[in-house]
């Protein structure tokens, strides 16, 4: 990830597409072309909400892409720190948190429902 260049856009649909989908699908099902690859399966970024009794704990999640808050219980992560990458101070402005929140926001956006 520190060689990662960041993508012009800051929508979060453009950032999960760019940085997330070759692990977790593009219908962020866990599915996505490097899944096979990994020790840990990603995991299912549609039943975020459902695995945390029909709350989406935004705080939370933008602090596991943010590397602020690694789940436990896996071993080591594989996931990708993402907080570093969308942090890079670029034309002088530090646009980090709000791809971070933009990000977590479209995951929200994207539950499944029971």
């Amino acid at each position: 990830p520190s060689e990662v260049k960041l993508i012009a856009s800051i929508q979060g649909k453009d950032l999960f597409k760019s940085y997330c989908a070759s692990c977790h699908g593009q219908d962020a099902k866990g599915k996505g072309p490097m899944a096979a690859s990994l020790k840990i399966p990603p995991s299912n970024l549609r039943r975020i909400s459902i695995r945390n009794h029909d709350v989406f704990p935004l705080m939370r999640v933008e602090k596991i892409i943010a590397g602020e808050d690694l789940p436990t219980g896996h071993g080591s992560s594989e996931m990708p720190v993402w907080g570093p990458i969308f942090s890079r101070v670029t034309t002088d402005v530090d646009l980090g948190r709000v791809r971070i929140d933009n990000l977590a926001r479209y995951l929200r956006d994207i539950q499944d429902m029971k």
